[in-house]
């Protein structure tokens, strides 16, 4: 990107963030827990799009194992999910022309 310090410039920006952001809506990101027996889809926004649960790991004399590998599955997916979208970001601002400094202060890391 130009080094021409116009609005110009940080409207393009706003513009290529927003649209990454966007981006992050269709792609996706799978946790996992116990082993594989519960999975969790994840978009790049954090939203579970999906559960799936092997059977096998279906016990009714303990749910709370089963709650307990849900829950796992879905945090699994929501870092996943996390560094998926950061590293969207960080290629983004990088293709500006951006210090790395400055990418991770936009970031939050």
């Amino acid at each position: 990107m130009a080094k021409s310090g116009g609005m110009g410039d940080l409207m393009k920006m706003q513009q290529k963030l927003a649209e990454v952001q966007e981006g992050l809506r269709g792609k996706t990101v799978e946790g996992a827990a116990g082993g594989g027996m519960v999975k969790a889809t994840l978009n790049g926004h954090h939203e579970v799009i999906g559960v799936r649960i092997d059977p096998v790991s279906v016990d009714p004399d303990d749910l709370e194992l089963l709650e307990d590998l849900i829950v796992a599955a879905i945090a699994d997916g929501r870092a996943k999910a996390e560094e998926m979208a950061a590293e969207e970001m960080r290629n983004a601002v990088s293709e500006m022309g951006l210090p790395p400094m400055l990418a991770n202060q936009l970031l939050g890391q």
